[in-house]
């Protein structure tokens, strides 16, 4: 019906719709961190790019509070969500029970709602089948005899209302060995043998790859988890032709369809965008474009990446933490409460740190620029307090024999002996930057998390290494940088002599 009434809106506005999108609409495709959900928003922008627009993808987004936020905030304009997910988390709240109840909340709150893409990907528990045989579990409800069995289920199952804890509840399972892990750890752990029971996707080709076997629901505790596009109700507005392709989508990705372009991209290693390109092709005679950069293209748009976050972080920091570490250490009072409060901030985890952030700069490089600003404090501040607080009283006492003021006193001989120290802090701050900010990946910021995200989804070693050596070898340039900064700025009988 409403696939009807958008190609009738577009006759009916003929000629002048087109002259209103000659200049192509941005369009932001947002996805989860499984492979399935970046095949779809792969599909999502090779569609809106055959429809006229001009698409980019935040790929791996983190969980579903994270790419749902990113929805309602106008950071991403659409993305695949499913069904169960919709009532049992993100709406849990409003106790939904039809599609019309869901359809009507998401209205509200400016988000539209296409019907099933043709697959239902749910939630399922399984083992190995090695180890299911030989403990003859074939049921979600056979793991009540066997309380002993170590569980390791993904992060978000944990503490979804459609997760272990209703599951637990639901089945009456005793196991008290329940571990959150990553998703694709998770399935290491279970072919290692570290654990024994996971939560799967229903879809996902690591059953396959790592030949797993599926408990049955007996019970029936999972919902029906039907594969939709949710997208925000102005894209309509901007790009009626890209609603359009998308909605085309509806009823066309059959389950087996969907497993295998999963098992192309984990097993056969085929990206996400050929992958999806070639669906079009096959399913809709679309043939996209597809560009798939070299290596070291890739580790070149990741090194920039990488370097603006910790740049533009460190940088704000230097501005305001050493002024902050003047003033501690000028006024002991305030002082304390300064180094207190930068403290306090360091033992927040940078993961939660990231997502705090989300509400007030959404998604990709501002929370992750402001985040890593707060962890880029500390040292900057204590060590710029610890320099001049150390400072010999005899040469304070000197220069104001000399009649110099405060400010100058600070300006010419404070500050140059303590640079020392100075310099330290921003070294360290710089150097656990360039850690911290492989997180920021996680929210869309890119760097080098990147590739060490995909590395982990899908097994990949040399993708995980595309990501963690380059970080490492920033880090030690950083360093190298830094020291030869020290022997610029640093008086030279102030410098650290070399080791003999």
């Amino acid at each position: 019906m409403l696939r009807a009434v958008i190609s009738l809106t577009l006759l009916v506005l003929g000629p002048g719709s087109l002259a209103a999108e000659q200049e192509p609409a941005e369009v932001t495709v947002g996805s989860k961190k499984f492979t399935e959900s970046v095949v779809l928003g792969e599909l999502i922008v090779h569609a809106a790019n055959d429809a006229g627009a001009r698409p980019s993808h935040l790929e791996q987004l983190g969980g579903t509070s994270i790419v749902f936020a990113a929805l309602l905030n106008g950071d991403i304009d659409v993305y695949a969500e499913y069904t169960g997910t919709l009532i049992k988390e993100i709406l849990a709240s409003e106790q939904l029970d039809t599609a019309d109840q869901v359809r009507a909340s998401l209205a509200h709150r400016g988000i539209q709602i296409s019907a099933p893409l043709g697959f239902n990907n749910t939630y399922a528990l399984g083992m190995k089948k090695p180890v299911a045989g030989k403990l003859k579990i074939t049921r979600i409800s056979d793991l009540v005899d066997h309380p002993d069995l170590a569980i390791g289920f993904t992060n978000e199952f944990m503490d979804r209302a459609d997760g272990w804890p209703g599951l637990r509840k639901h089945y009456g399972l005793p196991q008290e060995n329940v571990v959150g892990m990553d998703h694709d750890v998770a399935y290491r752990g279970l072919d290692g043998g570290s654990i024994h029971v996971t939560d799967l996707y229903s879809t996902d080709a690591d059953i396959r790859y790592y030949d797993l076997a599926i408990l049955t629901d007996d019970r029936r505790y999972f919902p029906e988890y039907q594969c939709v596009l949710l997208y925000r109700a102005d894209l309509f507005d901007r790009a009626p032709r890209v609603v359009e392709a998308l909605l085309r989508l509806e009823g066309r990705i059959p389950a087996e369809s969907m497993v295998a372009m999963n098992a192309r991209v984990k097993v056969d290693r085929v990206s996400e965008t050929r992958v999806a390109a070639d669906f079009l092709l096959e399913t809709f005679s679309v043939d996209s474009a597809v560009t798939e950069p070299g290596m070291w293209d890739r580790i070149a748009r990741h090194t920039l990446e990488h370097l603006f976050l910790v740049g533009v972080s460190l940088g704000a920091a230097i501005v305001i933490a050493v002024p902050l570490g003047i003033v501690a250490q000028r006024m002991p009072g305030p002082g304390q409460a300064i180094l207190g409060a930068v403290g306090a901030i360091q033992t927040v985890p940078a993961l939660a740190l990231l997502v705090l952030m989300i509400p007030l700069l959404g998604v990709a490089a501002p929370p992750a620029i402001a985040a890593l600003f707060l962890y880029s404090l500390l040292p900057i501040v204590r060590n710029t307090h610890a320099g001049l607080n150390n400072l010999s009283p005899t040469l304070i006492e000197s220069a104001d024999a000399l009649g110099l003021e405060r400010a100058a006193r600070l300006r010419l001989i404070e500050l140059p002996l303590a640079m020392r120290t100075i310099l330290a802090g921003i070294k360290t701050s710089a150097v656990l930057n360039v850690g911290f900010a492989t997180l920021g990946a996680l929210i869309g910021a890119g760097g080098y998390g990147q590739p060490i995200m995909t590395g982990i989804r899908l097994n990949r070693t040399d993708l995980l290494l595309e990501g963690a050596l380059p970080a490492m070898a920033l880090a030690f340039a950083i360093q190298g940088l830094f020291e030869i900064l020290e022997r610029r700025v640093v008086p030279k009988g102030l410098r650290l002599a070399p080791a003999r």
